[in-house]
């Protein structure tokens, strides 16, 4: 009887254990994404463009998942004029279907090139999206107008360059690559060489795409395309603005030329502390002490709203004034009053607040050691008792002494 107790027992423990792991950690289960939920979007670059005759149209197309699900996207041009070649493709293929993981999105290329016959005029294309299911069918129209040449533009002989992005900002000691595309308009393979010219100081190279090393001329054979990567880092004593880079592609009489823009934000740095150095503070229970610490931007970059968080034991009271700086110029100093106030029952010793300053893509910790004394009142306190002891034995000897 024992034994067939503790069985059921036994069993009915492992039920009630599998039922708590299946409510509790349902099986392909997200708490951020609702069952069954899916959700796909495709945008292009630029939806209406302008361009001089003989120009190439090239552009990205994004492909957005936002639900929770993976999906298998098939894309198709389903519109478009003719005397156009057109094609949606990465760097290296053209691409007729898509894998696009659940919360990913995904970037190709969408370019046409007008023939020579192609007149001044508007141009519509339609890209298609579809999931394999037909679930989602998305459109996306792109309008091209097509204009006379203005003269001022040197035409690409013999070879042709594209880019999505002719302009790229961040800071003075990042590292900036531009991606383009090389395409060869020759009935021959050629060579071409690859030169570019910046500003005093910089470091310009060309490279391979998805490759380390560097390279100053490309072999491209007749009527196909190259990726090339432009690398370019600025010196560090390089100062916020907008700087060009021209490059030249030339094999022969062959040749093109582009012009890319650096813009530099400067650098982010921050620095804080206390002008004396010392990171600790005394403090009394109920109490508020205060702590000067400045805030300086050493970096080139202008910070705006430096605002500051602390984190301190439960039930204390950190403020600041002011609460936050609007503007911090680069080499200058601003003065922060860090007020303190410890708990009312805080315990007499040693505790950790700490002051977090946050800045334009840049923070600053530090550390404080703050001290919670005995009130003053207990001290005086224990110096009457002393004297009410003293005072009462000396009455005692005193009595005992006539008796």
């Amino acid at each position: 009887m024992m034994t067939r107790c503790l069985r059921n027992m036994t069993l009915l423990m492992f039920i009630l254990c599998f039922f708590a792991a299946f409510i509790c950690c349902p099986a392909n289960a997200s708490s951020d994404c609702p069952k069954n939920s899916r959700w796909i979007e495709m945008g292009v670059e630029y939806p209406g463009i302008t361009i001089e005759r003989e120009d190439t149209v090239s552009m990205e197309i994004t492909i957005y998942n936002r639900g929770c699900f993976n999906e298998s996207v098939h894309l198709q041009l389903i519109r478009q004029p003719k005397d156009w070649k057109t094609v949606i493709k990465t760097y290296q293929f053209e691409v007729s279907d898509i894998y696009v993981a659940s919360g990913q999105e995904k970037n190709l290329t969408f370019e046409a090139v007008p023939e020579k016959d192609v007149r001044p005029g508007k141009y519509a294309f339609e890209i298609n999206a579809r999931t394999v299911d037909g679930k989602f069918q998305l459109r996306q129209p792109v309008h091209v107008t097509v204009i006379e040449k203005s003269g001022k533009k040197v035409a690409d002989t013999g070879v042709r360059l594209s880019t999505s992005y002719p302009e790229l900002r961040g800071p003075t000691d990042g590292e900036f690559e531009f991606s383009m595309e090389v395409s060869s308009k020759l009935d021959k393979d050629a060579i071409f060489d690859l030169s570019a010219k910046g500003p005093d100081g910089w470091d310009i190279n060309f490279k391979p795409a998805y490759e380390s090393k560097y390279i100053s001329s490309l072999r491209i054979k007749s009527g196909q395309n190259s990726t090339v990567a432009l690398q370019v880092k600025p010196p560090m004593s390089a100062t916020s603005g907008e700087y060009p880079v021209n490059i030249l592609i030339q094999s022969g009489d062959a040749k093109t030329e582009a012009e890319f823009k650096v813009i530099l934000t400067g650098t982010y740095a921050i620095e804080a502390g206390t002008p004396s150095g010392l990171l600790s503070l005394d403090a009394r229970s109920g109490k508020t002490s205060t702590l000067s610490v400045y805030v300086k931007n050493t970096g080139s970059a202008i910070h705006h709203n430096v605002k500051f968080m602390s984190f301190k034991p439960e039930n204390w009271k950190v403020s600041f004034v002011p609460e936050v700086i609007e503007v911090l110029e680069p080499n200058n100093v601003k003065q922060v009053e860090v007020i303190i106030e410890p708990y009312d029952d805080a315990l007499v010793g040693d505790y950790s607040v700490s002051v977090n300053v946050a800045g334009e893509k840049v923070d600053k910790t530090i550390e404080l050691r703050v001290t919670v004394k005995a009130s003053s009142a207990w001290a005086w306190i224990g110096i009457f008792i002393i004297v009410a002891v003293i005072s009462g034995l000396t009455y005692l000897f005193q009595r005992m002494g006539r008796k």
